[in-house]
């Protein structure tokens, strides 16, 4: 996965468009900035945007090429991130301590033990957020001759699945995406929105 997403960094000066995706904008709006952890943070432009916004940001990784653009924006933007170069199922994350986990269409490898899907939950405190946006119609599609399976990613229907009594389902809908211009994906329409809050 990160000699993957090395190349796919490495192959061009900017793979994504640079702004806050717009998901995350609108669901953030409401919330008090606290802890947040940026998982799957690429270039960086959610966490710079959550970085300026009064969040303490924690924003993870498995490119190291993306992360040191990442650092750069945020050098330049005058703001702190702690950087975390690591999957999500191996980074060395405190337990239940991120007031706001946010995974912005995450490429999050499917297990049998539902490694990631346990770790998106383990990783919000109690009073915290879960907000997982994915590219609507992806978990649908027939493998690409390309190589991608969605059989091989995790959805927002397989995190949902996992939610007990412990947690507050507050938003989990299909909806008009609002889209950047230019970078990759941009062409996607529409996007699943699962929003949860861990009650205890």
């Amino acid at each position: 996965m990160r000699a993957e997403w090395d190349n796919r960094y490495a192959d061009r000066q900017q793979l994504w468009s640079g702004r806050p995706n717009g998901a995350l904008v609108a669901e953030v709006a409401g919330l008090t900035p606290g802890r947040v952890l940026d998982v799957g943070c690429g270039e960086g432009a959610d966490a710079v945007w959550l970085a300026r916004g009064g969040w303490d940001v924690t924003a993870l990784d498995v490119s190291g090429v993306a992360l040191e653009r990442a650092a750069g924006h945020a050098r330049d933007a005058g703001v702190t991130v702690r950087w975390v170069h690591a999957a999500l199922t191996e980074a060395a994350l405190p337990p239940a301590s991120f007031d706001l986990v946010s995974a912005q269409y995450p490429a999050l490898l499917r297990t049998p033990e539902a490694a990631a899907e346990r770790a998106l939950l383990a990783a919000v405190a109690p009073g915290g957020v879960l907000l997982l946006v994915h590219h609507a119609g992806m978990d649908t599609q027939q493998a690409h001759d390309s190589g991608f399976d969605p059989a091989d990613y995790v959805w927002p229907s397989m995190v949902a699945a996992l939610l007990t009594d412990d947690w507050e389902v507050e938003v989990n809908e299909q909806r008009p995406r609002v889209a950047p211009d230019g970078g990759a994906g941009a062409h996607h329409t529409d996007d699943l929105v699962l929003r949860a809050r861990r009650l205890r």
